[in-house]
């Protein structure tokens, strides 16, 4: 197991975001562990949200951009189905001890997850625009 973190840990590359001494352990999750899985799995995470678009509304095409980003976090928050596919393609590249630390504060971790997950995407509506969706 211990060649399958260090392997996860070069692949995912280095910390996003600045830690300091003030930094909560939550805060050091976020940047160490969090933002480097969620830069890494962007592609899928953006495929993924093609395939849920074509399986549940495909008249997303239509919306306005404040109701596709209206849509985008509907669909993470209230969708328990797809929060926990996208949860587990974030905790699949955890690490041993990372997984440890997650499971002692998930709730907040999860949080903090599915909102991080949730700006990614919006930040990439244009993605999702018919003319990008092949």
């Amino acid at each position: 197991m211990e060649n399958r973190d260090q392997n996860l840990t070069a692949w995912r590359g280095d910390t996003i975001g600045i830690i300091s001494p003030e930094s909560s352990a939550d805060e050091r999750f976020q940047n160490q562990t969090l933002r480097p899985i969620l830069k890494l799995q962007n592609d899928l995470f953006v495929l993924v949200f093609k395939n849920h678009i074509s399986k549940h509304k495909n008249d997303f095409y239509t919306l306005a951009v404040d109701k596709k980003l209206q849509f985008i976090e509907n669909a993470i928050q209230k969708d328990i189905k797809f929060r926990n596919a996208l949860k587990g393609m974030v905790i699949a590249l955890f690490t041993l001890d990372e997984y440890d630390l997650y499971i002692k504060n998930s709730s907040a971790l999860n949080k903090r997850m599915m909102n991080m997950l949730i700006e990614r995407l919006k930040s990439q509506v244009q993605l999702f625009d018919v003319a990008f969706s092949n």
